[in-house]
């Protein structure tokens, strides 16, 4: 019976740990949302624009995460198809936004802006993933926020990039490039986080049948 309890009082440690990281996480990408958002619009800056769509979604997904730390695999499990589905709507957002600059607006962005918002969002991008990584190898619902993460990074390089070769060329093809490679990176991880889903969801219903 101390046994038990023991290990009931270290579950209720590691999700109070869980649920700390998860709102330091939270109010950091919800943060970053709001400034990307109001660097893209006054750069006129697609990449920019995918990274704050991309930050909107990680603060929603977080919030999420938050309200199933105590829950069971399953409802963990169909949370993470959730942010699936949120990185896949942000990269039809992103596909949107690439034809709106090709065909509509195909106006320079400031490389300017650019480069001091991509940055500032890179730093914000890091401290989440240090955040995550202890948590990285746990259950479904902090693994999934740990890959809105890693992805985090990667879109925050790519938007430096673009600023620097923004600001090489003077042209706009840089920046609709890069916006094009994060298009891969969100349907890439999508996939990955739905694959996860399902199987916890198999798992779940494995273990119901067993019982």
């Amino acid at each position: 019976m101390a046994g038990c309890c023991g290990c009931e009082v270290e579950a209720r440690r590691l999700q109070a740990r869980q649920r700390r990281v998860l709102w330091i996480v939270l109010l950091l990408n919800a943060a970053a949302f709001v400034l990307m958002v109001a660097a893209a619009l006054s750069s006129r800056s697609t990449a920019l624009l995918s990274g704050a769509l991309d930050n909107l979604g990680d603060a929603v997904t977080y919030g999420l995460s938050l309200a199933v730390v105590a829950s069971s695999l399953r409802a963990k499990a169909w949370v993470a198809m959730f942010k699936a589905v949120m990185i896949l709507g942000a990269a039809l957002a992103v596909a949107g936004t690439i034809a709106w600059r090709l065909f509509v607006d195909p106006a320079v962005p400031l490389f300017g802006t650019m480069g001091w918002a991509g940055a500032a969002n890179l730093a914000a991008n890091l401290l989440c993933l240090f955040l995550l990584r202890p948590h990285r190898h746990g259950d479904v619902n902090l693994a999934s926020a740990y890959e809105c993460a890693r992805n985090d990074i990667a879109d925050g390089l790519a938007v430096l990039l673009a600023g620097a070769a923004v600001w090489w060329t003077g042209a706009a093809w840089p920046d609709l490039l890069v916006a094009v490679l994060l298009l891969g990176v969100f349907l890439r991880s999508a996939r990955r986080v739905s694959a996860a889903a399902r199987q916890a969801l198999a798992t779940a219903g494995d273990a119901a049948q067993a019982r």
